[in-house]
């Protein structure tokens, strides 16, 4: 009887170690319904996110369904739900809401004196009057999604091309990139030029040396919200 007991032990320890890997899958599993809900099922921001709403609301039902029937899997499967929900709810509530402020110091081209208030010639730029950095393409944005203003320009300084935005303003948003898109392409076609630094304020980005600056007449500066598939805002350059 003792050696059954000490067998017994070991096998019910293991097991009780096991089941905890039903946090990990749980959190992986509300994350991947709200990357499907949110940015593949759907193109349109209002549909995606009553989508994403309703998944976390029905993967907890599901998630206490299971606490309930397998009561050794509650607590790993419970909390690996909270751990998504609250996680993935709170980033997507606050990028929605707050406001995030730039103030960056951009490059001027000598043609377009007006653009990026405040730019030094320490931050490579070239202030009105210019030191021979170059416009080679500028546009104004136009809402898309959401309200979008400002002006978007792409300048060659003496370091290489770099994309400014100027007196730029739109919603908050999770996720927000900037893509510099060709004429006639999708945004999936588009060149990655990293994550919006504010939703408000001038700032700065660099443009590859790869890039074809003979294709920016007709391109398009585009404000792309990944987490919902969508457009915020966009700029047509010429």
């Amino acid at each position: 009887m003792n050696e059954s007991t000490t067998t017994a032990r070991p096998v019910d320890s293991r097991r009780s170690v096991a089941r905890w890997w039903a946090l990990p899958a749980a959190v992986a599993i509300v994350a991947a319904g709200v990357w499907v809900t949110g940015g593949v099922l759907t193109n349109n921001e209002t549909i995606a996110m009553g989508l994403t709403g309703l998944w976390l609301f029905l993967a907890g039902v599901v998630g206490v369904f299971i606490a309930w029937r397998r009561r050794v899997l509650a607590a790993p499967v419970l909390i690996g739900y909270a751990i998504a929900a609250v996680g993935i709810g709170g980033f997507l509530g606050y990028t929605s809401t707050v406001d995030q402020v730039v103030d960056e110091d951009v490059v001027v081209a000598s043609s377009d004196s007006g653009a990026g208030a405040g730019a030094s010639d320490e931050a490579g730029g070239a202030e009105s009057g210019g030191t021979g950095n170059q416009l080679l393409a500028q546009g104004s944005f136009v809402a898309d999604a959401h309200p979008t203003e400002g002006k978007a320009s792409v300048i060659e300084a003496a370091d290489g091309v770099v994309l400014t935005l100027t007196d730029f303003v739109t919603d908050p948003g999770p996720d927000l990139k900037v893509y510099l898109v060709p004429k006639g392409a999708d945004v999936e076609d588009g060149l990655n030029l990293g994550s919006l630094k504010g939703n408000k304020g001038n700032q700065q980005y660099d443009v590859p040396q790869s890039f074809d600056t003979s294709t920016l007449t007709g391109a398009s500066v585009v404000i792309w919200c990944r987490a919902f598939t969508v457009s915020f805002g966009s700029s047509v350059l010429s």
